[in-house]
């Protein structure tokens, strides 16, 4: 979990799986925005994200038969995978970097 001082805002696309971010905005006191519609340049790196993810998950993926440990093994690999944006830092290393 962040602390409370790096959380700031949250970037959601229009998805039916977002219909309760009201109650995500109460229970986290983050605020909430939503891109345009057909505008995924509004959430660039989700979008970058979303590509790396598909390295391990096709689209068609049913999520419904990959276990936690599937989903934790891959985000250990992404968070530990270096990036341009970074400077060839791993998000893992930066975020160390943020918290010292």
């Amino acid at each position: 979990t962040l602390p409370e001082e790096l959380r700031r805002s949250l970037t959601w696309d229009q998805g039916k799986e977002m219909a309760r971010h009201k109650s995500f905005t109460v229970a986290t006191d983050l605020q909430v925005y939503f891109c345009d519609p057909r505008s995924p340049w509004q959430r660039g790196s989700n979008e970058n994200t979303n590509g790396l993810l598909r390295q391990y998950f096709p689209r068609a993926t049913n999520f419904s038969h990959v276990s936690q440990d599937q989903l934790n093994a891959v985000a250990l690999r992404l968070n530990q995978r270096p990036r341009k944006i970074l400077d060839f830092e791993t998000p893992a290393d930066r975020l160390q970097k943020v918290l010292q």
